[in-house]
């Protein structure tokens, strides 16, 4: 069993301090615990599978950044490829040798990738491939699908409404209605209402973007057939589709889910694990769409730290890592354990869980129903999370402060680590039925 790490007291200091000075405490919501309640620890340090906050506690890290740490806090190689970039500067707002060899490894890896853009996040990868589909197209219109997250891009920024097949309302304030007026919302794995909605908009559709497993409303897997349906529409009708693997991309597979799933997107998203952590994002596909993109074409996309030399030398680092390690059997390996571990523990204490997995990324939904959209997703037991998230996060195990978002496993947790993480959940999973 793994020490009780629940003491916080320098950690509530440092929140109560940030909350005078930045919004939330926090520069992102998701950081904030206001899915689960209570203080986020503070972070020190990580190393490995492992993270230390500000109050001498340790946890066995699940987040990972979000996904980019596939090889864990502090990799040797990697730090030895920013110190070697530090050395030279952290930017020019010019051209460097160490651009175009990222893009060539990305397009070694991801073959759909034919030209690739360096950008500094997911975010505006997203935007940029959106804005670069509109203009390859003549088309206005774009499709996304109910729970898919992409950045806080205005035109993805929305909810579906009272409909399956309405035009997109804004969901946030500041967002003005015009700005989601050519985005259709759909229900995610529904070939139906994909496919009425092509009938009755696919000639003014210039993109689908979609995340080829879904990491933003928990662990959701596509059906064969739903994404088979998305490819065949797109082609039929002309409309781009958009991968995002920003979560997916060299995390599932070397080449993404696309490889993965063996569908070819005509444009894809990247960021996260390609820069190893580092603020990073990409955006690429056929060479007929990206040279569409100033200054070969007339779409406008620039960045002044776009390709900056540290980001670029993490990102080579990691790729080069992949050929050389292939982490996924491992990685698939401990995403199973923790998947049948979790089951047992759950079903010893008879709490209702569903798990949903691909390889390293995973969701524990507590709920008796199949999760496979957002509507789903959104029927778990949100408070019996919560006390399930605290009890694991106070037995030194840092999952996902939502039920609704993935965890990620790295090729760098011992099975020792997921033996402790295991024992916690029989813990906390007991701990629901007081």
């Amino acid at each position: 069993m793994l020490p009780d790490t629940s003491r916080r007291t320098e950690s509530e200091r440092l929140f109560q301090k940030a909350s005078t000075l930045i919004p939330g405490g926090v520069n992102s919501p998701a950081r904030a615990f206001g899915a689960v309640g209570g203080t986020p620890p503070f972070m020190k340090r990580g190393q490995g599978a492992w993270l230390f906050d500000v109050d001498g506690n340790q946890f066995i890290d699940y987040i990972g950044s979000w996904g980019p740490h596939l090889f864990g806090h502090r990799h040797p190689a990697i730090l030895d490829a920013i110190r070697s970039a530090l050395e030279i500067g952290t930017s020019f707002g010019a051209p460097t040798e160490a651009e175009a060899e990222l893009a060539e490894l990305v397009s070694k890896l991801v073959p759909s990738i034919e030209m690739v853009r360096m950008v500094n996040s997911g975010t505006e990868a997203t935007m940029s491939a959106i804005r670069v589909a509109r203009g390859f197209t003549g088309r206005n219109g774009i499709v996304k699908f109910a729970g898919c997250y992409h950045g806080h891009v205005d035109s993805l920024l929305v909810s579906a409404g009272s409909g399956a097949l309405t035009l997109g309302c804004p969901s946030s304030p500041g967002v003005p209605p015009g700005s989601t007026a050519d985005t259709l919302v759909l229900p995610y794995n529904d070939c139906e209402s994909l496919q009425t909605a092509f009938r009755n908009h696919g000639n003014q559709l210039a993109a689908v973007i979609i995340e080829p497993v879904v990491g933003n409303m928990g662990c959701v897997v596509p059906t064969p057939q739903f994404l088979a349906s998305l490819r065949q529409l797109c082609d039929h009708y002309g409309t781009v589709l958009i991968f995002d693997e920003v979560m997916t991309g060299f995390r599932l597979a070397a080449g993404g889910a696309q490889q993965l799933f063996g569908i070819r997107p005509d444009m894809t998203t990247m960021g996260k694990i390609l820069g190893a952590g580092m603020p990073v994002g990409a955006y690429g596909g056929k060479a007929e769409i990206m040279k569409s993109v100033s200054p070969v074409g007339k779409v406008y996309q620039a960045g002044t730290l776009s390709g900056n030399p540290v980001a670029m030398a993490a990102g080579i680092a990691m790729l080069k890592l992949i050929q050389r390690e292939n982490p996924y059997p491992r990685l698939e390996q401990l995403g199973a354990a923790l998947e049948q571990g979790f089951q047992a523990a759950a079903h010893s204490h008879q709490i209702p869980v569903r798990i949903n997995r691909v390889g390293s990324m995973l969701t524990v939904f507590l709920t008796s129903e199949s999760v496979s959209d957002l509507a789903t997703a959104t029927k778990s037991d949100t408070a019996r999370f919560s006390r399930w998230f605290h009890g694991m996060l106070n037995r030194g195990v840092y999952l996902p402060c939502s039920q609704v978002e993935a965890m990620f496993v790295s090729a760098v947790h011992s099975d020792a680590d997921i033996q402790a993480t295991l024992a916690a959940a029989q813990a906390a999973f007991a701990d629901l039925t007081t």
